[in-house]
Order: C-alpha cells, then sequence, then structure tokens
C-alpha cells in the first residue's frame, strides 16, 4: 500500500515533492514538542545562522580594537577604525641610561641629567678662575739716580750705560733726559720695571754687566774729537772755540789743557765770530734779560758769555741758546772759570 505524505511527519513539514522544507529548532518552551518562536528561529536557506555568525565576529573585533573594555562597544558602528600609525613610535628612554640627549643651542633641558660615571658622558668642569694676585707687600727698591742728579755716579753710570750700547754720547754727570732715556732702554731690555730712574736693582744689574770704566771713558775730553785749532789760538791764553766741531779748548801758547762740549745760538739769536777778549766773570750770574741761570759766566761781547748750561746738560743738542756759549760739563766749566782772568783772548770760529 502506498504510502501518503500527510504534511507533517513529527520533524516538520514537507513539500509536494516529499522534501523537508524546514527544521524544527528546539526552543525555551515548556513542552518537547515545538513552540511558537520556532518560526522565527527558522534558518531559511542559512541566512539567519550566517548574520549570527559574522555580528559575533565584528563583536569580537571590537573588543580587541577598544582593548577588550566591557561596554565599549555595542555593535559594529560604534566602533572607530583602528587609527593606522604613519611612522614608527619613538623608544621610550631607558631609565638607566646616563648620557642625556643631545641638546641644541637654542634649547636647554629644564633639569639637568644626572651625572654618570663616564668621563666621555659626564659634564664639563667648569674653568677655573685665575687668581687675581694680590698686591705686593714687599718694599720698592731704593732710587739711586733720577732725573736732576749730578755727580761721578751719574758719570759712572752713564760710561757703564755706554760700554754696552744704551748710551751714545760721552758721560756729562747730569741725569738728564737723555740719560733718563737710555736707562728706560736697559730696564726695558732686562724685563725690569721701565721707570727711568735708576734703583738699586737696575744699579746691580748693570754692574754686574759692565766693568769699571776708565779714567779716559768717565772723563772724556769731548763728545766729538776737538778741531785742529785755528791759527789765531796758538799764542798765549785762549779760549779757542770752534762752531764745526762744537768744542771749546782752554789752550796756553798752543797746548790744550781741557776741552769741552759746547753749543750756540740759533739763527735768530747766532753766537757772534771773531776775536775777543774776557772782561767779566759772574759765578752765580742770573740773565736778566731771559730770567735764566748762567753759573760760571765769563763774558766777551755784550751779553754773550760763556757759561754752564743746566738745559745743555738734560737735553743736548737738541736745544739752542741765546747767542751764548753753553757748556754741559759743569766741573769742567767751573775749573776753567777759576783759571781764566779777565782779558784773556776769546776766538770762536767756524
Amino acid at each position: 500500500m502506498a504510502e501518503t505524505n500527510s504534511g507533517w511527519d513529527g520533524r516538520g513539514a514537507s513539500g509536494p515533492d516529499g522534501t523537508r522544507s524546514s527544521e524544527a529548532i528546539p526552543g525555551p518552551g515548556p513542552g518537547p514538542g515545538p513552540g511558537p518562536h520556532m518560526a522565527a528561529e527558522r534558518c531559511a536557506d542559512g541566512r539567519i545562522r550566517g548574520r549570527r555568525v559574522a555580528a559575533a565576529s565584528l563583536v569580537a573585533l571590537a573588543a580587541l580594537a577598544t582593548g577588550c573594555e566591557p561596554g565599549t562597544a555595542e555593535g559594529a558602528q560604534d566602533v572607530p577604525p583602528p587609527v593606522r600609525a604613519t611612522r614608527a613610535a619613538e623608544p621610550t628612554p631607558s631609565p638607566f641610561l646616563t648620557a642625556p640627549a643631545p641638546a641644541t643651542e637654542d634649547a636647554k633641558p629644564r633639569t639637568a641629567p644626572p651625572p654618570g660615571p663616564s668621563a666621555s658622558t659626564a659634564d664639563p668642569a667648569p674653568p677655573k678662575a685665575r687668581p687675581v694676585p694680590e698686591p705686593s707687600s714687599a718694599p720698592r727698591p731704593r732710587v739711586l739716580m733720577r732725573t736732576g742728579s749730578e755727580g761721578d755716579q751719574v758719570r759712572e753710570l752713564q760710561a757703564r750705560l755706554r760700554q754696552i750700547g744704551h748710551f751714545g754720547r760721552n758721560p756729562t754727570g747730569y741725569y738728564g733726559s737723555v740719560t733718563a732715556d737710555s736707562v728706560r732702554s736697559f730696564q726695558a731690555k732686562r724685563q725690569l720695571p721701565v721707570t727711568g730712574g735708576t734703583d738699586a736693582v737696575t744699579w746691580q744689574r748693570l754692574l754686574a754687566m759692565t766693568r769699571a770704566p776708565t779714567a779716559a771713558e768717565l772723563d772724556p775730553p769731548t763728545e766729538r774729537p776737538v778741531a785742529a785749532p785755528d791759527e789765531r789760538c796758538l799764542k798765549g791764553r785762549v779760549l779757542c772755540i770752534s762752531k764745526k766741531s762744537r768744542t771749546l779748548a782752554w789752550m796756553n801758547d798752543g797746548r790744550v789743557v781741557s776741552a769741552m762740549d759746547v753749543r750756540f745760538g740759533s739763527e735768530y739769536t747766532p753766537t757772534r765770530e771773531g776775536v775777543f777778549e774776557v772782561f767779566w766773570k759772574s759765578r752765580d750770574h742770573v740773565s736778566t734779560l731771559y730770567d735764566t741761570p748762567m753759573p760760571y759766566a765769563l763774558f766777551f761781547s755784550g751779553g754773550q758769555a760763556v757759561h754752564y748750561s743746566a738745559d745743555f746738560a738734560a737735553n743736548g743738542y737738541g736745544g739752542a741758546s741765546h747767542g751764548c756759549v753753553n757748556v754741559r760739563d759743569e766741573k769742567k766749566v767751573a775749573a776753567l772759570f777759576d783759571q781764566v782772568k779777565n782779558g784773556d783772548k776769546v776766538v770762536v770760529s767756524w
């Protein structure tokens, strides 16, 4: 007997061709049989079940993207897309590193990094300040000679300086500007305090470098050689004065008794040339016209005289007289003053 399909076999409905159209999915109903929710639970063509699987996958991805924090993703639409990194993240510096990152010139770290044990990474030590020299409490050496000093020690100083090339003329015995400049030159070359005055240290250094001067070195007749005497000077007692050699020779019957350097007047106040005689001697004379001292004056023509000049002794031939014959060696002119008498001849020549 042929069986007929009644449309229900206890498991589900069959179609007219005998195939099963759906399966019954047990539900939470009270009985073992199918409940009314089975119609909603059907998985026609498998699409309902596929949607649930897809939704479950999206929820799982959302949980991973949000750090698996509960309650942060209700659905795929609430989950922001993951941010794709565009560059590699900078590594977190290790707390055990001792070398700080190099700072640029314009930016310094707010807090200085702790000093490391390595000398190559440690900050350079600040430069040590130079100690300020304290003023010396040692007493200054005693000054033996200075500008204005006169005497035999000055003459020796000049002679010793000349031996080593610091004094370019014969000694005069007067400490003037030329001598002071010579002393400064000596002091500078020996790295002594450059003062121009001769203190005990300068003097001892000079003594150690030179020898004792001879009598000719200490008391030369003139700075320049004495000129051959004018023929008018060969007889009698004559003050023979040469403008050419700038010397004065005290002569007795053609013999030179003494000689000394002299200078003359300028072109505006020239010293007269010719043959004269001494008519007045004045040991401590002072010029009434120029208010200038004229020690050991031997007048021979009006107001013109042979006399000592402190300016000539100090400054040499850098100056000129007002017409007189200046002598710079005071000792020599003083001796001459004592020997010359009124009426002795004076010859001034070129």
